[in-house]
């Protein structure tokens, strides 16, 4: 299953991205998390910030699929509500050997009435690297 937490670029370049995305109600796996204090789940937080990181890639020119590779220091600070929505940031901290990109990102939490800059609800680093076809011979 694929969920796209991506519903509009805002920013767009080799040494990064920022995308947007409107949390609903609808979607249907904050029915189960949980019932009764419906939040997005902290792993979809991680993808929307690797979604935006694919979006760089893309602005870098690679066209491979590019998978989740490591996470380090990932940290929550908010729960995100329906009704929210979440603007993913990343930019690209290295480009390593066999097109594998090293990002630090965060997910802010913004509130388009007050102005505010918004929270950031996770932050952390991580890296994509390209689907692997199978197991070595």
């Amino acid at each position: 299953m694929h969920f796209n937490l991506v519903d509009r670029v805002l920013e767009a370049s080799p040494e990064g991205a920022t995308t947007l995305k409107q949390v609903s109600l609808a979607e249907e796996y904050l029915q189960d998390h949980f019932p009764s204090f419906p939040v997005l789940p902290g792993v979809l937080m991680l993808e929307a910030m690797v979604q935006a990181g694919r979006v760089a890639a893309a602005s870098r020119g690679l066209s491979v699929p590019l998978v989740l590779g490591e996470v380090r220091a990932l940290k929550y600070n908010r729960f995100v509500p329906p009704g929210a929505a979440i603007r993913a940031q990343v930019s690209l901290d290295e480009a390593e050997p066999a097109d594998t990109l090293s990002f630090r990102g965060q997910v802010v939490l913004v509130d388009s009435h007050s102005g505010d800059p918004g929270v950031v609800a996770a932050s952390g680093r991580f890296t994509l690297r390209p689907v692997q076809a199978g197991p070595a011979a």
